[in-house]
């Protein structure tokens, strides 16, 4: 079937997200390595998790966004004017309109969802892009259950455009029992792109083998019927004189939206 004249004219949105692993190790070096992958990338949208601030300390999100030409959302449970703040972000370079957090159920657990709405090109196709990171331990799947729960509802209570994007670190494989309610709704860009190989963790793993067992936890889920996957590869995979980006690897993918903004046929 031919693609309609707004899929054909669309530009794709590019996405990366990274665990950074918050200060550990030798940052600077770490930083300088991540720094020069987002200007190689140059992704339009990136989620960052583990973002730390501290007295002697920038907020990571904010220094990495600084070093790179891109805005920041930054969000975190704890209080905006204290010393130490920890939680996700959102990085974009495209114009956003809308942005929001949620803490996700259940409180204790000290989880986010950050939520920024862009849009990219000239036909005015855009995305609600949703960064955030689930529960870590590996027996707490049903916390990352209700947390998924709590960012659908979030989803449906704050988009505005129908093109919904999300990425992060979830502390599960993709096709978990605890995901089953995201991924039924859309799917894994990875799984998509790389079929015969996204179910082994050996060939696939987003957790860094020097530091932790291999294992894909790192996401980026897109409606299918919103965009066409270009690509999806595993990017910050290999060390520089000996230091590492993360102790998790990065992912990058290109989406092309397929439809336009449900916003402009409101009006």
């Amino acid at each position: 079937m031919p693609r309609s004249p707004d899929a054909i004219a669309a530009v794709p949105v590019c996405v990366l997200t990274l665990n950074l692993w918050h200060d550990k190790g030798d940052w600077p070096k770490r930083r300088a390595m991540i720094v020069d992958e987002i200007r190689r990338l140059n992704p339009n949208l990136i989620a960052l998790q583990e973002v730390l601030q501290r007295p002697g300390l920038r907020n990571q999100a904010e220094d990495l966004a600084q070093a790179t030409g891109y805005k920041v959302r930054f969000v975190s449970v704890d209080a905006d004017d204290a010393e130490r703040r920890y939680g996700n972000a959102i990085l974009y370079k495209i114009p956003g309109s809308a942005q929001d957090m949620r803490k996700l159920e259940p409180l204790n657990d000290y989880r986010t969802a950050a939520h920024a709405q862009a849009t990219f090109d000239a036909m005015h196709n855009g995305a609600d892009f949703y960064a955030t990171h689930l529960h870590n331990e590996r027996e707490g799947g049903a916390i990352r259950r209700r947390q998924i729960a709590s960012l659908l509802d979030f989803i449906d209570d704050s988009q505005h455009t129908g093109n919904v994007i999300v990425a992060g670190d979830f502390n599960s494989d993709a096709d978990s029992p605890e995901l089953k309610a995201l991924a039924s709704r859309y799917r894994d860009a990875y799984a998509q792109a790389h079929p015969d190989s996204a179910a082994d963790p050996a060939r696939s793993t987003t957790l860094n083998p020097a530091y932790l067992p291999a294992q894909r936890i790192d996401h980026v889920f897109y409606d299918p019927k919103r965009f066409e996957l270009i690509e999806a590869r595993i990017v910050l995979n290999q060390p520089r004189d000996g230091v590492w980006a993360s102790d998790h690897f990065g992912l990058f993918v290109r989406l092309r939206p397929t439809r336009p903004l449900e916003s402009r046929r409101r009006h």
